[in-house]
């Protein structure tokens, strides 16, 4: 079965110069391997012939966290422009393998709205992935608008992929359990997922999806536990609780943003349940698979979407319908 993946990370020569050894700006844990990094940087031979043993037909390639999110705007507009040129190469190279996602110079959003079209337009991209907060702003803050504006006059989606939280959450909520284990927690183990759950909640109540209502927005790891809490979310926030309602100032619900706003993938969630809970919650035609190569293993996503216990109509959609709707592919 045709098979294309979303949230797959590589790395170019600029923006590896740019993070520097400490890749993370305050924290010294986060390194990648030599062997990982290598992964990483490639974006050719060694890159396909993984696919080929995990049975991958097509990789969505974006930039690995934490990406441009922390780069002033002078370093991160030329390095953005330089990313997606290498990757336009990979994608020219390799065009039935290879799709893209943009960087976008996030700290300066009308260069970042440029630099999208720029890379729709003439290079071929599908959409951008940003990676969270841009220089510690949410981006339900009215100064990242106009990537949005630009992304839904485009017709094509961002990836909002998660990013460690702020060092004063880290320490208050996280700290305390040495350093790799307090990071696993913040990070991909816990903390980042909540907060993506949070950012994209954020873009609902702040009226971002109001002005932009055709902008569509995917986020990863089978939602970021937001279908797991999406009734009791809207109960709350809906005023459906004996306590004062809310009275959020919104035109929809919060289900009715992500039936029309939003899509998710299973990238790095290779269990039945979270799959289960996706697709009764928010239905197959909003899933979209994932590895979230090369930090989780392509040989057990694979198994995994092969053997889940979901019909070949919901296999279908979530392993390639949805994606070559989506993104036109």
């Amino acid at each position: 079965m045709r098979t294309i993946a979303l949230e797959e990370h590589c790395l170019t020569p600029e923006l590896r110069d740019l993070l520097g050894p400490q890749i993370h700006p305050y924290y010294a844990v986060h390194r990648w391997p030599p062997a990982l990094e290598a992964r990483l940087m490639d974006l050719g031979e060694g890159r396909i012939a993984e696919m080929d043993a995990h049975g991958i037909d097509v990789q969505v390639l974006s930039t690995v966290q934490p990406g441009l999110e922390h780069s002033a705007a002078e370093q991160a507009v030329p390095v953005a422009r330089a990313f997606n040129d290498r990757v336009a190469e990979a994608l020219a190279a390799h065009p039935d393998r290879f799709a893209g996602f943009a960087a976008l110079p996030t700290a300066d959003p009308v260069a970042s709205a440029d630099e999208l079209a720029r890379a729709v337009r003439e290079l071929g991209f599908k959409g951008a992935l940003i990676n969270g907060r841009a220089r510690e702003r949410f981006l339900d803050d009215e100064f990242f608008w106009p990537m949005f504006e630009s992304a839904e006059a485009l017709g094509v989606p961002i990836y909002l992929h998660p990013m460690p939280p702020p060092q004063a959450v880290y320490d208050a909520y996280y700290a305390g359990f040495g350093d790799d284990v307090s990071f696993m927690l913040a990070a991909p183990a816990w903390g980042w997922h909540i907060e993506t759950g949070l950012h994209a909640l954020r873009l609902i109540l702040a009226g971002v999806l109001d002005r932009f209502p055709k902008l569509q927005m995917i986020i990863g790891h089978m939602g970021e536990v937001i279908p797991f809490m999406l009734a009791r979310i809207d109960e709350t926030i809906g005023g459906r609780l004996a306590l004062d309602p809310a009275k959020p100032s919104t035109e929809l619900s919060v289900p009715e943003y992500f039936e029309r706003n939003f899509h998710i993938t299973t990238s790095g969630l290779f269990t039945d349940p979270p799959l289960r809970c996706a697709i009764d919650t928010l239905g197959a035609d909003k899933i979209l698979f994932a590895v979230d190569h090369p930090f989780s293993d392509g040989a057990k996503a694979r198994q995994w979407i092969d053997r889940a216990p979901i019909t070949a109509e919901e296999r279908a959609k979530i392993t390639h319908e949805n994606a070559e709707r989506l993104l036109g592919l």
